[in-house]
């Protein structure tokens, strides 16, 4: 179902699409399916409750969202196990999801009351000069399949305590997530047109998005690609964008580093999701003189994953989204292989009774170089290669050396070592021996192709508000 102006409805059309759970290849649901006159509908909506809302104070609409909150944890369990089942995560992995989801929304509750403004040295005796944070006007917003939860809240929340309405679309691949936040959303007593739900196809409701001149902001999260077209289509309206888009990790390990930890540490982001995060690891570097070593070990950690269902409380490893993103994965390692690659560990598909999805063994890639796909594309998948340097001038090189700069990654137990890399590293999220950096109080967002704004933190509102400068002359 839709959600536009505080009611759930069909599509004007009456066209609908199935959901398919990937780790079993079985439709768990047919939902609406919602197109150009749908989204135009929603967008006049949230401009009609935006005269409202705006003028709502912080506290007030702070409170909505902390009654969201409170309902999203009743329903954890709920949230988790629809994520699960419809893109195929681990069940724990799903519940970390909301609980991350959940904190958005409560930050955003108290962000809500800290939007201030200034008052400016006077250029004349005579003036007073001020400046006003208004909430930027209606916003669409458009989330992956990856986190099909987090992604919206941490796109939402802001909005909704800036003063914004919103228009959400999600991706085609997950709208039950998006339908059961609404659901809260709609238990919440949320006034009618302040968020609103299309789904459908992108070729009919992206162009509405970006083109209708009554949305002000477009927040994106996806493919690189995908966000550089919606930046085009947004300028004839000179909307206010901001973009979350693909990455290329590295993850270096000099020679001190603390090699388990390591190993540990290049596990969970690399595999985290079956490696299908914006922010995971794509290419780990590894000092010459202990390559062998880490080799080995994580080949052991990797290989000892279970994968399967992930409503199985076991499972570690969970199916690729689609057949593309599964077909991928394969060229990746035929690519590296073709180049001289060595399989450590995984290397082919997993099948099992039961699981009739696209599952890829989680694999390690020994001696990568930069002629394979693997140290360019980025995979979006259980891939691990391994690269070895020999100078931190040149792995910084190295590490640099793409047109994305979202995550970087590295272990060493030398602080000045630290504090020079951290410097020298062009991302905008980098994990000092600590490969789960993101958090709600901290900003998230990349440099280079990997996008522009930020989400969570402090800046996270701020993509939401339009400066108003005013000068009175006190006559």
């Amino acid at each position: 179902m839709l959600y536009i102006n505080g009611e759930w409805r069909k599509a004007n059309s009456g066209k609908t699409f199935d959901v398919v759970n990937p780790a079993t290849g079985k439709v768990i649901a047919t939902v609406a399916s919602g197109g150009q006159a749908e989204t135009k509908e929603a967008i006049e909506c949230a401009h009609q409750a935006f005269s409202t809302w705006k003028k709502a104070t912080a506290a007030e609409r702070g409170a909505y969202l902390n009654k969201i909150a409170a309902i999203m944890k009743e329903k954890e369990e709920e949230l988790a196990y629809t994520i699960t089942t419809e893109m195929g995560k681990p069940l724990s992995e799903a519940k970390r999801e909301v609980k991350s989801a959940t904190a958005y929304v409560e930050w955003f509750a108290e962000e809500a009351k800290r939007v201030y403004g200034e008052t400016l040295p006077a250029s004349h005796p005579n003036k007073q000069l001020m400046v006003l944070k208004q909430p930027i006007g209606v916003t669409a917003a458009i989330t992956p399949w990856n986190f099909p939860l987090s992604m919206i809240t941490r796109k939402i929340a802001p909005a909704i305590a800036a003063g914004c309405t919103v228009v959400i679309k999600p991706a085609p691949a997950t709208p039950l997530s998006a339908m059961k936040i609404f659901e809260c959303f709609h238990e919440a007593s949320l006034p009618k047109g302040v968020a609103n739900l299309v789904m459908g196809p992108a070729e009919e409701i992206g162009p509405e998005l970006t083109k209708n001149p009554l949305v002000k902001k477009l927040t994106f999260t996806g493919s690189t690609a995908v966000g550089k077209k919606l930046i085009r289509d947004s300028a004839d309206t000179v909307k206010k964008v901001s973009m979350e888009l693909g990455g290329h990790a590295p993850f270096i390990v000099f020679e001190d580093a603390d090699i388990d930890a390591a190993v540990t540490g290049a596990t969970g982001t690399k595999f985290v999701n079956a490696g299908q995060t914006c922010i995971c690891t794509n290419r780990i570097y590894v000092a010459e003189n202990i390559a062998e070593e880490f080799g080995r070990k994580l080949a052991e950690r990797v290989s000892a994953l279970k994968i399967g269902n992930g409503l199985d409380e076991t499972t570690e490893i969970g199916p690729l989204i689609n057949k593309q993103g599964f077909e991928k994965v394969q060229d990746q390692v035929a690519d590296a292989l073709a180049h001289k690659g060595e399989i450590l560990c995984g290397g082919k598909p997993y099948h099992a009774e039961g699981l009739d999805g696209y599952f890829y063994e989680p694999t390690v890639i020994n001696f990568a170089n930069d002629d394979m796909k693997i140290a360019t594309e980025e995979t979006f998948g259980p891939v691990a290669p391994i690269f070895t340097f020999k100078s931190e001038e040149e792995v910084i090189q190295k590490a640099n050396d793409t047109p994305y700069g979202l995550a970087a990654y590295f272990y060493t137990k030398d602080l000045s070592r630290g504090l020079r890399i951290m410097n020298e590293l062009e991302y905008g999220i980098v994990g000092i021996n600590d490969p789960a950096p993101v958090t709600v109080q901290g900003p998230f967002g990349g440099f280079k192709e990997s996008g522009n704004g930020r989400e969570g933190g402090k800046s996270g509102i701020l993509e939401y508000l339009e400066e108003k400068y005013v000068s009175i002359n006190l006559i």
